[in-house]
């Protein structure tokens, strides 16, 4: 493990500028022993992370950022996105340009499925990047050391939907909605324009459930269209006061994730009418 570490430390130090290092020290982050924090994530593992997404979101995928001023500077919050294009591609260019719009620097959280952590070496690898294991004690912890947590309600079902079904909300988990109403904590819907068409499948094999992944994907390309991303984030979602309790109703929390959906599908709406093309 020392060793490992000693390897992606000099790797991280080669990749990154001296701003870039500023910036990373600048970073909220509980160490809870050499290093780091209860789920994993390590600041030299994010700075090795930073090097590699940095080329593809500033030159592969070209993000452009709107209403990042959404994101609060400090305290929790949960951040809701579409989910789409076979790989989780959408959350590295939200967490990167999270980090890159706000003072001080802050890193959401992405909670992900179960199987995620199963997986040899990129399991740990996105742990130690900030990746979270979807258990609610996890979620929660997040919220009550006020971290940001990336939550996408579609699940994986999004990833693997048709290409006709692209910018629609295949289902929607109310999880979050819970979550808020119970911690009174506000949702950022964000829309990500040009993910659901960065990776076409073709087909997929369910009969393969390798380290528990659902199915094994057939894409039409060996690697992502150089789509150009939109990421647009939303007002923040406060619901009226009455329905902040510590036990909300089942009726409540489906009333809360209803106007998360539609808060969040008329900002793709948006963002799509402002799209010129594809690839511009």
């Amino acid at each position: 493990m020392r060793v490992t570490h000693r390897i992606v430390r000099g790797i991280e130090r080669a990749l990154l500028s001296q701003t870039d290092h500023e910036r990373l020290a600048r970073l909220r982050h509980r160490d809870e022993g050499h290093g780091y924090d209860v789920f994993g994530m390590h600041p030299d593992w994010l700075g090795l992370a930073r090097g590699v997404v940095g080329p593809l979101y500033r030159h592969y995928f070209r993000v452009s950022s709107y209403g990042a001023e959404h994101i609060p500077n400090t305290g929790p919050a949960i951040l809701i996105c579409n989910h789409a294009g076979t790989l989780p591609i959408d959350a590295m260019m939200i967490c990167f340009d999270v980090f890159e719009q706000t003072e001080p620097p802050r890193m959401p959280r992405p909670v992900v499925d179960y199987f995620v952590h199963r997986l040899p070496f990129a399991g740990v690898f996105l742990s130690r990047i900030g990746a979270v294991h979807g258990a609610l004690a996890n979620v929660r912890r997040l919220i009550e050391t006020n971290q940001l947590c990336l939550i996408f309600p579609e699940g994986m079902r999004a990833i693997g939907k048709p290409f006709k079904d692209r910018y629609k909300l295949v289902q929607w988990r109310v999880g979050h909605a819970e979550l808020a109403l119970r911690y009174r904590i506000p949702i950022i819907p964000i829309a990500v324009i040009g993910s659901e068409e960065q990776w076409l499948q073709i087909g997929r094999i369910d009969s393969i459930h390798t380290f528990g992944m659902p199915y094994l994907p057939l894409v039409a390309t060996p690697i992502p269209l150089p789509v150009h991303y939109h990421i647009h984030y939303g007002a923040p979602i406060l619901f009226q006061p009455e329905m902040y309790q510590p036990e909300p109703s089942k009726e409540q929390i489906e009333l809360a994730a209803d106007e998360t959906k539609r808060a969040l599908t008329a900002l793709i709406a948006s963002g799509l009418a402002a799209r010129k093309g594809i690839f511009r």
